[in-house]
């Protein structure tokens, strides 16, 4: 990390920024307690790069690009994994006398004292940015499959019929297992995964991580170390390990000066065994404002519009994994001051909320969404979120707390947005209810995002305009997508218009795509939806009036965003097809 001084000093003599806009950038990192080089970086500022190349120049170190630098795993492991991560050191070369090593922070003289001692070398410092660092750092993890056949086939053979008999807990207890375990969590904290699913094949174990929405093969484990490895998630979880027989749900949490990460447990009997799935709950994720969520500037302005209200119900709808619980938690973290008192009833509490009454359901004493909802009502709340609407009970408390003054947040499980409403009506929740209580509902996907560091624009060709105007109504998208400003006319052919996509480098393991991002739809309800809900209009109606009022649907935010080169069009259909 470069100090503010150094990064003045940069600044001004390479003329990276005028005066002015350097000095507004001070005081507003200040404001938002911010160090000046994540912020100049962060705000788009300055380049990453260019601001390191400069430093390097300044302090007279050599400026390593470790894009596409392949280490060999005896010089990586010269400084201890630990160190590494912690510092952002890596070794990358050496000589009979010295050790090459990268770094961000020149002047860590304590550590380059550690690495000093312990390897008996000299040390080569070089300059490079902090997020090729970050990516640097995975090497540790690149043998993996390599390092679990070392761990687990040491004499295998002889071994194999003597470890069967071991006991379970004993087995849980062996280093291999608890190396093998640790490693594939950490790996999985690194790589960004969502969950990590361990399933028995006949001869082997089989590790997928889902990354980015997707599931990924990961690696294969031998047979032999299945009974040991879901002993010790068992014994991490809590359970019982000698039940093979019914399905288990437990939850640990692991903690270093990097991360803190809550791994939610499942574990079913199938035909080869017992299948393990984690989901993986960074406790230390920042929370997202509405911009990062992806929200276009008009639909931004409608939800700020409607969480100001004192009372009501905003509704977050969208299958399994669509960023539902993201969006509530970002609304509530905007609504979370001192003068309010909020209560949220979850299941399960994903992340931890400082000054937010968070309560998790338990079915088994019949602690439901309905029940904690009642009892939230005699806690003198002024804010609510319910986790999931499932049922006509939890619908009528949440819609009378909505009409006595409270601001009700929840999601729902519909296809879209304007869906939502007959589906509260069909839970027998009384129309004039549901229309004076409403106040927006925001329907959404997740799409992963283009790979930045392998974008590429493209044209369609004439196979792929005709499969689009088969499936969507493109006149009405063009027309959307020039009403916004994204392209000149409505008369503009899709031929004519460029896509973007991902080749595929070592920053994405070759997908194309790294990290995700929401495409929204925003259905306000307005005084003219209110009395056609009333009267009980369809579906459609609905939908009509609110592509009137200039409701952009999910599949129109998709196509803005793939036309941005945010992600491609085959995310946006993979998504949005129902």
């Amino acid at each position: 990390m470069l100090n503010e001084k150094l990064v003045k000093k940069i600044v001004e003599k390479n003329q990276l920024l005028e005066k002015g806009l350097y000095d507004t950038a001070v005081k507003e990192a200040k404001k938002q307690k911010k160090d000046l080089e994540s912020y100049l970086i962060e705000k788009k500022l300055v380049g990453e790069s260019a601001l390191y190349e400069h430093a390097a120049e300044v302090l007279r170190l050599p400026f390593l690009n470790l894009k596409n630098q392949i280490i060999h795993k005896d010089i990586l492991f010269l400084i201890p994994e630990p160190i590494a991560l912690t510092h952002k050191i890596l070794a990358f070369d050496k000589d009979a006398h010295n050790l090459k090593i990268v770094v961000t922070d020149p002047n860590d003289l304590q550590t380059f004292e550690f690495i000093r001692k312990k390897t008996g070398l000299s040390l080569l410092l070089h300059l490079a940015t902090p997020s090729q660092i970050q990516e640097g750092l995975k090497q540790y993890h690149r043998s993996l499959e390599a390092e679990f056949q070392t761990i687990s086939n040491p004499r295998q053979s002889e071994q194999q019929s003597g470890r069967e008999e071991k006991p379970l807990a004993e087995l849980a207890k062996d280093l291999p297992v608890i190396r093998i375990v640790d490693t594939l969590m950490e790996y999985a904290i690194f790589e960004g995964a969502s969950d990590i699913h361990i399933e028995p094949e006949e001869r082997q174990l089989v590790v997928r991580y889902r990354i980015d929405g997707i599931l990924q093969d990961v690696m294969t484990l031998p047979k032999p170390v299945q009974s040991g490895l879901v002993a010790r998630i068992k014994i991490l979880s809590n359970l019982k390990i000698d039940e093979h027989r019914l399905p288990q749900d437990g939850r640990f949490k692991i903690e270093t000066s990097e991360y803190k990460v809550a791994f939610r447990v499942s574990i079913i009997p199938v035909f080869d065994g017992e299948k393990v799935v984690m989901r993986l709950l960074n406790e230390k994720s920042q929370v997202l404002t509405l911009e990062q969520l992806g929200l276009q500037p008009k639909a931004h302005d409608i939800v700020k519009r409607n969480i100001k209200k004192p009372h009501g119900m905003i509704l977050v709808t969208g299958p399994t994994g669509s960023g539902k619980t993201t969006t509530l938690y970002t609304i509530l973290n905007m609504l979370n001051t001192p003068d309010v008192n909020i209560s949220t009833i979850e299941d399960p509490i994903e992340y931890r909320m400082p000054r937010v009454n968070q309560s998790q359901v338990n079915p088994k004493i019949g602690f439901t969404f309905a029940g904690g909802l009642r009892a939230f009502l005699r806690q003198d709340p002024d804010i609510i979120m319910v986790g999931e609407i499932r049922d006509t009970e939890t619908a009528e408390i949440a819609i009378h707390a909505a009409m006595t003054g409270h601001l009700v947040l929840s999601t729902l499980h519909t296809n879209d947005a304007v869906t939502t409403l007959p589906r509260l009506m069909e839970m027998e929740v009384p129309t004039f209810l549901v229309a004076s209580t409403t106040n927006v509902i925001i329907g959404q996907r997740l799409v992963r995002k283009i790979c930045q560091s392998c974008i590429q624009s493209y044209n369609l060709n004439t196979e792929d305009i005709t499969e689009l105007q088969k499936a969507f109504n493109i006149p009405s998208i063009l027309k959307t997508l020039a009403r916004e400003g994204i392209i000149l006319n409505e008369k503009q052919g899709l031929d004519e218009l460029l896509f973007y996509k991902g080749v595929g480098c070592k920053e994405c393991n070759s997908t194309g795509y790294k990290g995700r991002i929401g495409i929204y739809e925003i259905f306000e309800i307005t005084p003219e939806v209110s009395a056609m809900v009333r009267k009980h209009a369809t579906r459609e109606e609905l939908l009509e009036v609110a592509i009137r009022q200039g409701m952009i649907s999910m599949l129109e935010d998709g196509f803005i965003k793939a036309k941005s080169g945010i992600t491609t069009l085959e995310e946006v259909l993979r998504v949005t097809k129902e």
